[in-house]
């Protein structure tokens, strides 16, 4: 089995996150993406939607898609990516082989994260990068580029679109119907206007 974990605040999940599995899953030959809603991001500051109300529209997003697993791996406690992936490696046998999917952004940054050098002693990374994005590999990181297709949108750009009350096409339909069901993201400031 080759496994991908790719962990996420997913507030909300949308349209890039799935594109990005998809290619992940068709370039690296992945038989599951597990997608680990994160259950108290240690680098958030902002105060985050409810886990289970984050994890459903995972859910919801995953729907359809075979090869894709909503987990909870993360529901408890501080959402720390090294003990994500020993409880993953946990349960793995010893031929199968575990990926940790990361955005570029976020891989930019790995060295300054809790066990840096256990996270990245313990996995092979496949980073979606757009195209001539560049980023540093630290030593001994094993890393397969994704070069993506997923167009660049932000959950947060998504947030200021739904308390603004526009329409939002970066959402899953079932995702955006949970959302505009449970009035989530209305209660937002309004964007400053530029």
């Amino acid at each position: 089995m080759r496994i991908a974990i790719f962990g996420g605040t997913f507030d909300p999940i949308h349209n890039a996150h799935l594109t990005v599995a998809r290619e992940a899953v068709e370039k690296f030959h992945l038989d599951k993406v597990l997608f680990v809603t994160a259950g108290n991001p240690p680098h958030k500051e902002e105060p985050v939607t409810p886990y289970e109300l984050r994890h459903r529209m995972v859910e919801l997003a995953c729907e359809g898609e075979p090869r894709f697993e909503p987990s909870r791996l993360d529901a408890v406690g501080r959402s720390y990516s090294i003990h994500t992936i020993e409880k993953v490696k946990a349960r793995l046998r010893p031929e199968d082989q575990l990926f940790f999917l990361i955005g570029a952004d976020a891989f930019a940054e790995i060295q300054s994260w809790y066990r840096a050098e256990d996270v990245i002693g313990s996995v092979e990374f496949i980073v979606a990068a757009r195209p001539g994005h560049t980023y540093s590999v630290p030593p001994g990181a094993r890393v397969h580029r994704l070069d993506t297709v997923a167009f660049p949108v932000s959950s947060s750009g998504i947030r200021r679109k739904l308390a603004a009350r526009e329409p939002v096409p970066e959402l899953p339909p079932k995702v955006y119907e949970f959302i505009l069901e449970h009035g989530l993201y209305q209660d937002q400031p309004s964007p400053k206007s530029h």
